[in-house]
């Protein structure tokens, strides 16, 4: 077996144990609340398999890196399931401190969306572009990622302080934002679906057209496609020609692939709405009816005050460095650089209002989604819809 084999067998193996980690928290919980005291026989199973899970997925960032000859974090594919498992180690840390079971079945079901969404992505092995060939993108790269996952805790502290605070039985605002939130867990969901059912199919339909600097391409689609690239032409049609036809400055391609996962998530939303008959946010709640809402705050603050310095070291001193090797500049205001400096400016305004304002408990919450929100929308939006110089991953 290769080393490529290898990694990727350890990958799923990781993701199985994540899968079935979860349903032990799960498990965890349910023979909490039948008890009404807190049991750890559920609980110290479902850590142990947690375990085994990230030293699966350690294994296979190790083994990549072995096969590869760089850090695998060059690509979407690599740089997402490199996330998901910084997420698990930042869980796996955090629950050791507080030992908090509810965070399990939250945080590992967030790193399961991220590696499944990682999973539709091309996976091979490819080159790195002359831009890339820096042991400052390893540091960079693994850094930010590291930071951003830290940080994705405190959105799960938050999401668990909020289910259990928000009255669900009255219209509010807090009832709306926190099922939009649902929702959009949902829509990940209707990405992996539909690109896997595609993917199955084997489509593909390919085009010619012009990027911004005026030279001809070739693009693929693995989806149907909506929206076509700037004075696109078909190559190889299969079933579906563009319907409109966008700018050089926005990725058709990667468009037509977030609208499809909306349709088919705002669907499978619909469909669960319809068959539980209640809001999904309202079929968790029951679930963390017993957490202490102090220490969720205290999670919730602690992950900010510890994610944030390493983020911005990760994400804008070093990823200054590497502008400045890769590309003579420090700063160029690339969508990508762009957002991560929105991502960092929020974070300040969220420290800002926790330390002087005493925006604690909920109104914490409700910002730490928020900020999670961003980072999310920075993976995915910016770099699937945006063309820029991070256009690579």
């Amino acid at each position: 077996m290769s080393l490529i084999d290898l990694s990727g067998n350890l990958l799923f193996v990781a993701f199985v144990a994540y899968l079935v980690a979860t349903l032990l928290f799960g498990g965890a919980i349910k023979q909490s609340n039948a008890s009404g005291k807190n049991t750890d026989k559920w609980g110290k199973l479902a850590i142990t398999i947690t375990i085994v899970g990230f030293l699966a997925q350690l294994g296979y960032f190790i083994t990549r890196w072995i096969h590869t000859g760089h850090a695998p974090v060059s690509n979407m594919f690599e740089f997402t399931t490199a996330f998901g498992m910084f997420i698990v180690a930042a869980f796996i840390l955090i629950y050791f401190i507080y030992r908090l079971t509810a965070l399990g079945f939250v945080a590992l079901p967030v790193a399961l969306l991220i590696i499944a969404y990682a999973s539709m992505f091309p996976s091979e092995v490819s080159p790195l572009v002359p831009s890339l060939q820096s042991y400052w993108l390893t540091i960079h790269v693994i850094t930010a990622a590291m930071g951003q996952s830290i940080l994705a805790i405190s959105a799960v502290a938050g999401l668990i302080y909020l289910l259990k605070v928000v009255d669900l039985k009255k219209p509010s605002k807090q009832r709306f934002w926190l099922e939009a939130v649902m929702y959009c867990l949902v829509i990940v969901i209707g990405f992996v679906a539909v690109s896997s059912t595609f993917s199955a199919m084997d489509y593909e339909s390919k085009y010619t057209y012009l990027d911004k600097e005026g030279v001809s391409r070739q693009i693929t689609y693995n989806l149907p496609p909506i929206f076509g690239m700037h004075d696109y032409e078909a190559v190889e049609e299969h079933g579906m020609s563009p319907l409109v036809e966008m700018p050089a400055l926005i990725n058709a391609k990667k468009l037509t692939t977030v609208v499809w996962s909306l349709l088919v998530g705002s669907l499978l939303y619909l469909l669960i709405r319809l068959i539980a008959r209640r809001r999904i946010s309202a079929l968790f709640q029951p679930l963390v009816k017993r957490v202490n809402l102090q220490l969720l705050d205290e999670i919730g603050y602690r992950s900010v005050i510890i994610g944030f310095p390493v983020f911005t070291l990760g994400a804008l001193i070093f990823a200054m460095i590497w502008a400045q090797l890769a590309w003579s500049r420090f700063w160029g205001w690339d969508p990508k650089e762009v957002w991560a400096l929105i991502t960092w400016l929020f974070y300040a305004a969220f420290l800002h209002l926790r330390l002087s304002k005493g925006w604690e408990g909920e109104k914490s919450a409700w910002l730490a989604l928020i900020g999670f929100g961003i980072i999310l929308f920075n993976l995915i939006a910016v770099n699937l819809i945006l063309a820029g110089l991070h256009s690579y991953a």
